[in-house]
């Protein structure tokens, strides 16, 4: 798989569906969020194995190349290497995940739970991904890049492919971005044919800087959800998709962000780390401001945190 197309994102749906979940959407309206009536549907994506979706782009990478005697390797905020770990030890695998010092617990114990090494590598995402690279030269490791890989991709595209096919009519998909992988997967399979926007932390603003420059360029990797949204540089893979298929990028501030995860527990008993409230903090800070009967859905993408303990 090198080409991230349509067929690709159905070939991967079929071959990795015995091992992830189809997760549920819940309607909800702004009103009960202290905005401006509009119902809005919220796919689920956080309830998925291993926390996020990054267990799709994990199963596609595994599946469809071949593993080495010394398994495979991934640099990661926390979520991807969650997610690498929980597919290497569902296919009998090993896996060494290199995380930056900011990761937070829980995704640091899930990573190690699923019987992975974990190797904390350097302050941010960009060390981690540094070190990985000297692993797999000394050991030959396969890597499974978090985002910047067509298989990858691939993978999230299939979240796509399952959002269409829960809700059919759909005008406008938010979706959180970090190195672009998820979106740069699902924009892949819409095509246009749904507005993708996309939302970013002010600290960690990728994607809306390469839009700007034309080319993916460095911007800072600060704030909340830092862990999850904050490499040096969105993927190249993706870019050229998101020039033509992201329809829009908006940019919220942490306290926003914070103010949605707050949200979600408060009004639908939805946990979410930082980064996966991301998306619907730009309707509940007003950066996105849906037209009158406009058929919104939220993407929330990732719930590894310790915000709420039992």
């Amino acid at each position: 798989m090198t080409e991230v197309t349509r067929a690709a994102i159905r070939a991967a749906e079929t071959l990795i569906r015995p091992h992830v979940r189809h997760t549920p959407v819940l309607e909800v309206d702004l009103a009960d969020f202290g905005r401006p009536a509009h119902p809005v549907a919220l796919k689920l994506e956080h309830l998925q194995h291993s926390g996020s979706f990054k267990a799709r782009g994990a199963f596609t990478s595994l599946l469809t190349r071949e593993v080495p005697d010394a398994g495979v390797v991934a640099a990661s905020g926390g979520n991807h290497g969650a997610a690498v770990a929980y597919a290497a030890a569902r296919l009998g695998v090993p896996a060494t995940i290199f995380v930056p010092s900011v990761t937070s617990s829980a995704k640091a114990d899930r990573i190690r739970g699923y019987g992975a090494k974990l190797v904390v590598g350097g302050d941010r995402y960009a060390d981690a991904l540094a070190a990985s690279e000297e692993f797999v030269a000394g050991t030959g490791a396969l890597t499974v890049h978090a985002y910047d890989q067509p298989e990858t991709l691939i993978g999230q595209g299939t979240l796509g492919l399952e959002i269409g096919q829960d809700l059919p009519g759909l005008d406008t998909l938010l979706v959180a971005v970090g190195g672009g992988g998820l979106i740069g997967g699902i924009a892949a399979w819409f095509r246009g044919d749904v507005k993708v926007v996309a939302v970013e932390p002010e600290g960690a603003p990728t994607l809306h800087r390469a839009l700007a420059a034309g080319e993916p360029v460095d911007a800072p990797t600060e704030g909340i959800a830092a862990d999850s949204l904050a490499p040096r540089q969105v993927g190249r893979h993706m870019f050229p998709i998101a020039q033509q298929f992201v329809a829009e990028s908006v940019l919220v501030t942490d306290d926003a962000i914070a103010s949605a995860q707050r949200s979600l527990w408060d009004t639908a008993r939805v946990v979410t780390e930082p980064g996966g409230a991301a998306a619907l903090s730009a309707l509940l800070s007003g950066a996105y401001v849906p037209r009158p009967g406009e058929r919104v859905a939220v993407l929330v993408c990732g719930a590894n945190t310790t915000a709420v303990r039992f």
